[in-house]
C-alpha cells in the first residue's frame, strides 16, 4: 500500500490555495465592480458559443444553479448582463452580456495577465503542465464519484 499522506497535504494546499485565489482576484477586479464570483460568471458567459441560461452556466462552473442565480442577479441590477427569451423554455432566460459586462470582463482580463505571471515566475513551463493534468484528473474523478 502506497503512503498517501502527500497527497493529503495537496488536497489541503489547493484548498489554502482556492482560497487565496479568490481573495486575490476579488481585490485585482473590485475597482471594476466585479468580485472572483461575478469574474467567473462573466467568463463562463463571454466564452461560450452562444447563450446559455443560469442552469447551463452554473454546470459549467460545477456550482449549484441557486448560488449561481443570486450572482447572475446581482450582475443583471448593475448592469453586467441582460435576460433574453430563451425560445426552447419560456421559464429559464437566457443571460447575454452587455456592454458594460464585455468591456469590464475584458478589463479584468488585461489585469489578470500580470497576475498570473507574477504567480508563475520560476516555474516551469512542464511543472505547470503537470500540476494541471494532476488536479484535472483529481477534478474529473470527484465529478464522476459525485
Amino acid at each position: 500500500m502506497q503512503d498517501r499522506s502527500d497527497a493529503g497535504l495537496l488536497i489541503l494546499e489547493v484548498f489554502r490555495l482556492n482560497a487565496r485565489l479568490l481573495a486575490g482576484g476579488d481585490d485585482l477586479v473590485a475597482p471594476l465592480g466585479l468580485s472572483s464570483a461575478r469574474w467567473q460568471v462573466l467568463g463562463v458567459i463571454a466564452g461560450s458559443t452562444e447563450d446559455k441560461p443560469v442552469a447551463h452556466i452554473a454546470r459549467a462552473m460545477g456550482l449549484q444553479r441557486q448560488g449561481v442565480q443570486r450572482i447572475v442577479n446581482e450582475l443583471s441590477e448593475d448592469g453586467f448582463v441582460a435576460f433574453r427569451e430563451n425560445p426552447h423554455h419560456r421559464r429559464a432566460q437566457l443571460v447575454i452580456l452587455t456592454d458594460k459586462g464585455r468591456t469590464a470582463y475584458s478589463a479584468a482580463m488585461r489585469r489578470r495577465e500580470p497576475w498570473v505571471e507574477k504567480m508563475v515566475s520560476g516555474i516551469s513551463k512542464e511543472d505547470i503542465s503537470l500540476a494541471l493534468m494532476v488536479l484535472s484528473t483529481m477534478r474529473k474523478r470527484i465529478d464522476k464519484a459525485g
